[in-house]
């Protein structure tokens, strides 16, 4: 492969922290929804934390005026003062509406949808608590379930705040895609004068100027001017690679150490980058998700509820008991039904999975994809800065002169530490790894395209790549290189006063987490690939180094959502793990999107867990704490409900002609204490690990 570069490159950063300008009015318009959706998901969890509040404080006055609470803390017997019953009332509509509306609403959704879940459960409950106890208030003889309805709002509230707050961070995947689009680039008109123009105002064939460092505003043809460009953030490719008139030149890439002049070929939605744009929002819109645990329990517990109540109520009137009692009893079955601990059950386990995570270095931004990591079958890799680390180094050197390897590696860094291209960093460090110290060079010079020179102790070296011995008329032993070649290595060669005496191979340079992630992936059951845009040759080699199940080269964006999606056809469930923009449509396709934390924004934006370490090793780490998570959550469920099995009986009346009944009170007595049990359970998570 031939080392196309030259050595003055500028340093190449992508993007900022902070939103920056749109390039067109396409782009406004795609991340502007994504944008709202967020808004609307903050907006979200503020109300319910305002909600939660103002109910608990309402509740208080309503837990005082119960006689069933005085009764049962022993602070007082009867009435404390005249229409106390009223002001329960009140207090109590006040949160039966306020706390109370997000539930009611959601119950309409649900069954609109004909799908009731933890929404219906929560309005069933506390609306027939509500009803019966204003009945009883102003005519019915019983007992209110005031203070019953109002605790149960008040954890229902905070359930749902800390799974909203857990689980926040809804994809702003196409705002961080945009920031790769530039706002304004510099025009050249007729005469050669720039002039600073809007990149939505660029037509097809304005000519642009891009100086050292900055991005290309859209697709393009290079019509004057040589540089390298890094395209690594949108193709996958590892290497910078040379462009020259008439080659292109891609929106959203960097250009390196030279001035050039591109033709605009594309503008607006026929971008590069806005195809993947679109790939990525494609993406978003076509994946499902899991029903939650809790609302498949919920929905459940809605038709036991609905039909106990309705049994228990008819079967005490034909026994011949008052409608009075009756009620009682049905609506007794009915509140006890919907236990305060299911409301917390998942949102506990959530929360406590969610701090373990952070203290692993993970950070989840998607609930339900990390609970379905727990039954993985496959695991994609991106190579570069995935299971590589982004960078060059050293893998073979060829020697065919009388110096030895220490003295290469020594006069060759010594030329190269005045570069700053990603392949002279690679010799550098490589060899200050090895301990060899280099002298500082004199007369260095760039041999655009093809290496650089310098003095160094008196002698005359080149680093130089295969199209520079061409045109010198030098030659090399093929047969010593055709191993190396035939892994897809690129490589340089060090002339010694213009005769070559070493050629040396570089490597993006394999993690060595990477080969303990792989190996217990492996262990794990799931199978281990890779997907990659670089040359089928650096993917063979890499894939046989870490012994990988199977592996994908030369994949375009588009290419590796649909080969997400052609794993997926084979009954798998996919995980997606990756860092560059390219990686971005088979993030939001995959079953489960994986970022690297040292990635870009937008495959960071794309993913549903974030390895903040960027550590592939940690993709264990997922599996085994979604396994263990959803354990929890299980087992939390079955204790949040578990009791209904003898509560709803002796709620009924099932033993009544023995003198057992259960009262609202012991109900509720047993509801305190399965809600322990799931908050002291969630808690054992995090000990655990």
């Amino acid at each position: 492969m031939e080392r196309q570069h030259a050595h003055q490159h500028e340093s190449m950063s992508m993007g900022s922290d902070n939103f920056s300008g749109r390039s067109g009015d396409h782009s406004h318009h795609k991340g502007h929804g994504d944008h709202e959706h967020h808004d609307h998901h903050e907006h979200m969890v503020r109300d319910f934390r305002k909600r939660f509040w103002i109910s608990l404080i309402i509740t208080v006055p309503i837990l005082i005026l119960s006689p069933m609470i005085r009764s049962f803390f022993r602070f007082g017997d009867g009435e404390l003062f005249s229409g106390e019953g009223i002001v329960q009332f009140v207090f109590a509509t006040l949160v039966f509406f306020y706390g109370g509306w997000p539930f009611l609403k959601g119950c309409i959704g649900e069954i609109k949808k004909h799908q009731p879940g933890m929404m219906t459960l929560i309005a069933l409950a506390v609306s027939v608590a509500y009803i019966y106890s204003v009945a009883v208030v102003f005519s019915l003889e019983g007992k209110v379930f005031f203070w019953e309805l109002a605790t149960l709002l008040d954890i229902m509230l905070v359930g749902h705040w800390i799974e909203m707050r857990s689980v926040m961070g809804a994809s702003s995947a196409l705002e961080s895609l945009v920031k790769l689009m530039l706002s304004e680039a510099a025009r050249l008109n007729d005469s050669d004068e720039v002039e600073m123009v809007e990149v939505s105002d660029l037509k097809h064939g304005d000519r642009v100027l891009i100086r050292p460092g900055e991005k290309v505003p859209a697709d393009g043809v290079i019509v004057r001017g040589r540089s390298s460009i890094n395209e690594s953030m949108l193709t996958g490719e590892s290497i910078p690679v040379e462009r020259g008139e008439g080659d292109e030149a891609i929106g959203g890439s960097i250009n390196g150490e030279g001035s050039i002049v591109i033709k605009i070929m594309k503008t607006g939605d026929d971008t590069y980058l806005a195809q993947v744009v679109n790939l990525v929002r494609e993406a978003q819109a076509s994946r499902s998700r899991t029903q939650d645990l809790a609302n498949r329990a919920a929905m459940w517990l809605t038709y036991l509820a609905v039909s106990s109540g309705i049994i228990t109520v008819t079967t005490w009137l034909l026994l011949g008991f008052s409608l009075d009692f009756a009620l009682e009893r049905a609506v007794t079955v009915m509140v006890i039904t919907c236990p305060h601990a299911l409301g917390l059950a998942v949102p506990l386990v959530v929360a406590a999975s969610t701090a373990i995570s952070a203290a692993h270095g993970l950070l989840i931004r998607d609930r339900s994809a990390f609970e379905r990591a727990r039954g993985l079958d496959a695991i994609l890799f991106d190579k570069t800065g995935t299971l590589t680390e982004g960078r060059f180094g050293i893998t073979d050197i060829v020697l065919v002169g009388d110096l030895d390897e220490e003295s290469v590696l020594r006069m060759t860094a010594s030329v190269e530490s005045r570069s700053e291209h990603p392949i002279a960093a690679g010799i550098v460090k490589t060899t200050v790894d090895r301990g060899i110290s280099y002298p500082v060079p004199n007369d260095f010079q760039a041999i655009p395209g093809k290496g650089a020179s310098a003095k160094v102790d008196g002698r005359a070296v080149k680093v130089v790549s295969p199209g520079y011995l061409r045109e010198a008329g030098l030659e090399f032993d093929d047969a010593l290189l055709s191993d190396i070649n035939a892994k897809g290595r690129t490589i340089v060669f060090t002339l010694v006063d213009e005769v070559p005496v070493a050629a040396l191979a570089l490597a993006d340079v394999v993690r060595e987490e990477s080969r303990e992630a792989v190996k217990r992936l492996k262990e794990m059951g799931v199978r281990v690939m890779m997907l990659t845009g670089d040359s089928n040759a650096v993917a063979k080699s890499v894939a046989e180094e870490l012994d990988l199940d199977e592996y994908f080269a030369e994949v375009l964006p588009a290419e590796k959502s649909a080969k997400v999606r052609e794993i997926q056809q084979r009954g798998l469930r996919v995980a997606m793990t990756g860092d560059g923009v390219n990686d971005a449509p088979a993030l939001t396709q995959a079953d489960v999107g994986i970022a690297i934390g040292a990635g870009t924004d937008v495959a960071i934006e794309s993913a549903d867990i974030i390895l903040v370490r960027s550590d592939p090793r940690d993709v264990t780490t997922i599996i085994e704490l979604s396994r263990a998570t959803y354990r929890k959550m299980i087992q939390n469920l079955w204790w949040a409900t578990g009791y209904n099995s003898f509560a709803i009986p002796l709620a009924a009346g099932v033993f009544f002609s023995v003198g057992i009944v259960l009262s609202p009170a012991a109900g509720a007595v047993l509801m305190s204490l399965s809600t322990v049990v799931v908050a002291i359970n969630a808690r054992l998570l995090r000990i655990a690990n």
